[in-house]
């Protein structure tokens, strides 16, 4: 053997031992970025939702691994050493930054808000309340939250003082390794997820981003999010046949319209738009899909309350977080006036979805917010014909919007002007200081009332919206200005201080619909003018801080533990008029949900509507009761499904569901409801549908 031949095996055999040292340092600097964003989900996970399942355990695990693996192959790209260093360390301290963000944000409104909301909607609510936010951070649970999210970052760096001498070059074997685990690992955790149905649906068929979250981590529901925000997820306009149940009998048409042995007969609300043709008449793909969905809805059918408020004066109000335990005959004597001397709605719902814009937008349009927080501001390039401003517009009602907050907040000052409301929109900052001359938090409800009602009293026909803002977080008497404005009023209360407090913020409410009605009285107009009351959502500031589980202060409120949305978003709707004080009140027991109030508008008001356009009801027609949330949670007459768990909790031990279903069946058509009109939400408003339905 030549000594160059010896000298190359001795080589070699030292470059092998070196390798065989350094496969620790190499092991640690693979599954650095994978055991930081592991560690990253863990720490969010406990910390929101408040438990650890077993699926997320399974995907959070696998999923996490492959973005940590794919994230270290593309840094190790880098050839020089100093310069990935600097960069891995720079992309763990921005996996920790965006866990703080996400944390933070669900701190303060207590749900996940997809980047939608985040950046389209609720960027404005976070930057408007930036100082609630600020004390989320700089207190202790949110020092310790921040530390926890960044030991990954501080691991990296103690790493790099220690071992960098130590660390060689990578090679190309080392990454190849790295992308090639990254891969199996990605394609081990989708072929288990459409193995596992439940996983699946919450992956493509009924992608939500809090199950997302849930069931697969917080960088899964990132990455689905970002994927379906770019490439159109919500799109897929295929929509599934269910079973085709018969006729549901309406009761109220057989039974409260009798005379003698004649049953009074009642039309469908249904155009003669012939949508198979319209769908014929079409290039464009999607709009096909929905005139073929429409065409496959049975209307519902007038019914004796049709017309009730023909030519009556509307004003709508969206109360900020307002709910049933608002409603006090003590402390709001009005506001319990109008809940208990109008229309009864003892099950209501308000579904969160994207903060205050996503309210509005359940209130307006009778649809859920398939776009988040940006769905208003989709909206608002499109033709919003089916709403209630554009409907009482073509009958030549005086129109306005009102606002007692910031007039561009959320952007209401493009959104709110194409509603239809032949004068616009109003709010703080283009006309409201006129009105509320002192600048507080939150303003007043009733300062804004006491100043617009003159604007309208006098008009013939009149259509007026509100987003008040009086009961708006925070509840403390030293940060919100309506409730130390009422402190005295609700200091005898058995409840804590947060209790107290939004109950003193809805003092405000009630006195300025006490106003609103006085004035009407005044006018000669209570009796021929309609009140609605329906909240934005749930009063989340209750519980800053807290996780989905765990909202001490909410359960308060509610006398009940909060076990889900469905719980969780329970509320009160009221609709009002002076004419319905001189009959016993009219209860309505079904589920019911803010999108089933638009069409029950219009079939109150006797608009000529086409009833299969909207995903709501009417309450009072023969259209099956179903409450359903963005979540794909939902709840009907026989029974509430929680899709985040998969259960089904019958009303009743006796319960017999209709068309002859037993549950499963049931439970399998209901879903199928719910998907087609949770894809029919999301058609609508990306593809400015109305437009193509009625033209400019």
């Amino acid at each position: 053997m030549t000594a160059s031949a010896s000298s190359a095996r001795l080589e070699e055999r030292k470059q092998r031992r070196k390798l065989r040292q350094q496969r620790p340092q190499r092991l640690f600097r693979a599954f650095e970025i994978p055991v930081a964003i592991l560690w990253l989900q863990f720490i969010l996970q406990i910390s929101t939702v408040g438990k650890i399942s077993g699926m997320f355990l399974l995907f959070g695990l696998l999923f996490g691994i492959s973005y940590g693996l794919m994230l270290e192959f593309l840094v190790s790209l880098i050839p020089n050493s100093k310069v990935y260093g600097i960069v891995k360390a720079v992309v763990i301290g921005l996996l920790g930054l965006i866990m703080c963000i996400v944390y933070f944000v669900f701190g303060k409104f207590n749900t996940f808000y997809d980047l939608n909301t985040i950046f389209g909607g609720a960027g404005g609510a976070v930057g408007e309340f930036q100082n609630t936010i600020m004390r989320l951070i700089f207190c202790f649970n949110g020092i310790a939250h921040i530390i926890l999210f960044f030991v990954p970052l501080i691991v990296n760096i103690i790493a790099r003082v220690i071992l960098t001498k130590k660390f060689a070059e990578v090679i190309w074997k080392e990454r190849i390794n790295t992308i090639v685990c990254a891969i199996v690992f990605y394609l081990v955790a989708l072929l288990l997820a459409r193995a596992i149905p439940s996983a699946w649906n919450t992956y493509k068929k009924e992608y939500n981003y809090t199950h997302a979250i849930e069931r697969f981590g917080i960088f899964t529901g990132l990455r689905l999010d970002v994927k379906n925000s770019i490439l159109g997820g919500n799109n897929d306009l295929s929509f599934d046949t269910p079973a085709n149940p018969a006729p549901v009998v309406d009761k109220k048409n057989t039974e409260d319209t009798q005379q003698g042995t004649e049953v009074v007969e009642y039309g469908d609300n249904v155009t003669d738009i012939d949508f198979n043709a319209l769908a014929e008449s079409t290039s464009d793909d999607a709009l096909a899909a929905l005139d073929k969905y429409v065409a496959t809805v049975t209307p519902s059918k007038k019914n004796a309350y049709t017309g009730m408020f023909k030519d009556k004066n509307l004003i709508f109000i969206s109360a900020e977080a307002f709910s049933a335990q608002a409603i006090d005959e003590k402390l709001t004597p009005t506001l319990y006036r109008m809940a208990n001397k109008g229309f009864q709605f003892t099950d209501y719902y308000q579904p969160e979805s994207a903060g205050t814009t996503g309210g509005e937008y359940n209130n307006i349009f009778g649809m859920l917010p398939t776009d988040g927080g940006k769905s208003f501001k989709v909206a608002a390039n499109n033709l919003n014909y089916m709403t209630m401003g554009w409907q009482l517009n073509k009958l030549g009602y005086w129109g306005k919007a009102y606002h007692n907050n910031t007039y561009t907040f959320y952007d209401r000052d493009k959104t709110h002007n194409t509603l239809g409301y032949s004068e616009g929109y109003m709010g703080y900052g283009n006309g409201m200081e006129k009105y509320i001359p002192k600048k507080t938090w939150p303003e007043s409800d009733l300062e804004m009332i006491q100043g617009t009602v003159e604007e309208y009293i006098n008009q013939d026909h009149f259509n007026v919206y509100y987003m008040s803002v009086s009961g708006h977080s925070d509840y403390t008497f030293s940060d919100n200005y309506m409730a130390s404005k009422h402190k005295d009023e609700v200091a005898d209360l058995d409840a804590s201080e947060p209790i107290k407090a939004y109950k003193a913020c809805n003092i405000e409410l009630d006195l300025a619909m006490e106003h609103l009605i006085k004035r009407l009285e005044q006018a000669g107009k209570a009796d021929d003018t309609v009140i609605v009351i329906s909240a934005d959502h749930f009063p989340y500031g209750l519980d800053d801080g807290g996780d989905s589980v765990n909202m001490p202060y909410l359960s308060e409120l509610y006398g009940q533990s909060i076990d889900n949305d469905i719980i969780r978003d329970q509320n009160r709707l009221i609709i009002w008029s002076g004419c319905l004080e001189k009959n016993d009140p009219v209860e309505i027991s079904t589920p019911v949900s803010s999108i089933d109030i638009l069409p029950t508008l219009m079939n109150l008001f006797g608009i000529d509507f086409d009833s299969r356009l909207l995903v709501g009801r009417d309450v009072f027609s023969d259209r099956e009761a179903l409450v359903f949330n963005v979540s794909f949670d939902w709840k009907t007459e026989y029974g509430t499904y929680i899709a985040s768990s998969g259960k089904f909790t019958p009303a009743s031990d006796n319960v017999v569901y209709p068309y002859g279903y037993n549950e499963e069946q049931y439970i399998d058509y209901v879903k199928t409801l719910v998907r087609n009109k949770m894809k029919y939400c999301s058609g609508v408003l990306d593809n400015d549908y109305y437009r193509h339905v009625f033209g400019e």
